[in-house]
């Protein structure tokens, strides 16, 4: 960096930070892998390795105390602690009973109707292409996809799954207003989602189905079963979570592979390489830029010492571009590359329950879209981020490339 250039400031309020955030990323890693920030007050991790370690010692670094730097943001939503907001034992327990609805038999069952859904969507989108309309990725293809495979895990029927959107809307508007609740629907909704899923329950434990919710009505683990706050958080980690997360990670790999179309022909040409491709995405882009911790005890740093009681960033998305990590080529993307380790999905006891399934999905999304669209691309000019300090995704991402009987529009 020359000597008169200013370096990169990390501001997750700032909406140039939230558009590239890796310059500041860089200098923290570089220059102030344990940074305080003032205003709100909170530290942040931005090296792999601090972040690895933090997440899985949770005897210093606790969940309790919430996931954002606000404080009491779930509180103040009028939640219970969800499973995300534990700590081991009770984490575990209540992992163990959920584990007991969310197999991966369960999940990868679902593939044949994923499939189904993302060639109408695909279909879709080459109508809106002949017929001359506007075609949004993420509005119209990645967003519906994890919408739809979560009503029907969640056993809603489709009648009713019109109501998962304002409820995924209101909770991103939550995010993209910066927390600020008077601007926000976010607690009316979920006030509606749990009044919603309320009812669900019930009538789950009067007459089970073969869905998620009843399977979670009738998990038992050393005779406890789960109560229906319990459940009721588990929905809201789905909805809040699930959604977006998903979403965003289809789109942000169709946004990176329109910029490097070397790695898209490979992708075309050799789909085996789908899995790996999208834990590269993930890496790169990943939909969760950080999430924070609770100091239960003071640690130090790099000879900075972190009071206990402090809410401390682990930037994840920091950590997934480090070179101490991944090489000189941390900031490329490269499908081929060995990734036996990332934040992606956290990891320790609080890795992503939701990993298999996300994985699925993105997978199928790739599989199908690359093979009928293999020149999809993204309007970035056109397009709006999500305006958070923990989410990296989209509001709103116009399509280029798609085909229509052999003509690109």
């Amino acid at each position: 960096m020359p000597a008169s250039a200013k370096p990169a400031t990390y501001d997750p309020f700032d909406e140039a930070f939230q558009i590239d955030p890796y310059p500041a990323y860089r200098h923290l890693r570089d220059h102030d892998p344990v940074h305080r920030h003032s205003g709100p007050p909170f530290w942040a991790l931005s090296r792999f390795d601090d972040i690895w370690n933090a997440v899985r010692d949770n005897a210093r670094f606790s969940s309790e105390q919430g996931l954002t730097f606000h404080p009491d943001e779930i509180g103040t939503l009028g939640l219970a602690p969800t499973i995300v907001m534990l700590d081991p034992p009770r984490h575990g327990q209540l992992r163990a009973l959920i584990g007991k609805g969310f197999t991966p038999r369960r999940v990868a069952a679902l593939e044949d109707l994923i499939r189904g859904f993302v060639r109408a969507r695909i279909a879709d989108l080459e109508r809106r292409t002949a017929d001359g309309e506007p075609v949004d990725l993420h509005r119209d293809f990645s967003s519906p996809i994890p919408t739809f495979v979560l009503a029907h895990l969640l056993g809603v029927p489709e009648r009713h799954r019109t109501r998962f959107d304002p409820w995924v809307t209101a909770l991103t508007g939550l995010q993209d207003s910066g927390f600020r609740l008077e601007e926000s629907a976010a607690v009316s909704a979920v006030a509606e989602m749990f009044e919603y899923f309320s009812e669900v329950i019930s009538a789950r434990r009067r007459d089970p189905g073969d869905d998620l919710i009843s399977a979670l009505t009738a998990a038992e683990v050393d005779g406890e079963r789960l109560t229906d706050w319990d459940i009721l958080g588990f929905c809201f980690v789905m909805v809040a979570g699930g959604n977006d997360t998903t979403g965003n990670l289809i789109s942000h790999g169709v946004m990176l592979l329109d910029a490097h179309h070397d790695q898209r022909e490979r992708l075309v040409a050799d789909p085996a390489l789908i899995p790996n491709a999208l834990l590269e995405f993930l890496r790169l882009e990943g939909s969760v830029q950080g999430l924070a911790r609770t100091t239960l005890r003071p640690v130090t740093l790099h000879g900075v010492e972190i009071p206990a009681g402090e809410k401390v960033m682990m930037l994840y998305g920091a950590a997934n571009r480090d070179e101490r990590e991944f090489g000189p080529t941390a900031d490329r993307l490269d499908i081929t590359r060995e990734i036996p380790r990332h934040l992606g999905f956290s990891s320790g006891v609080h890795f992503c329950i939701g990993s298999h399934l996300a994985q699925l999905q993105a997978r199928v999304a790739f599989e199908e879209l690359l093979a009928r669209q293999p020149t999809v691309g993204v309007d970035l000019a056109g397009a709006r981020r999500l305006r958070s300090a923990f989410t990296r995704g989209w509001v709103s991402l116009p399509a280029t490339g798609i085909r229509v009987r052999g003509r690109a529009r």
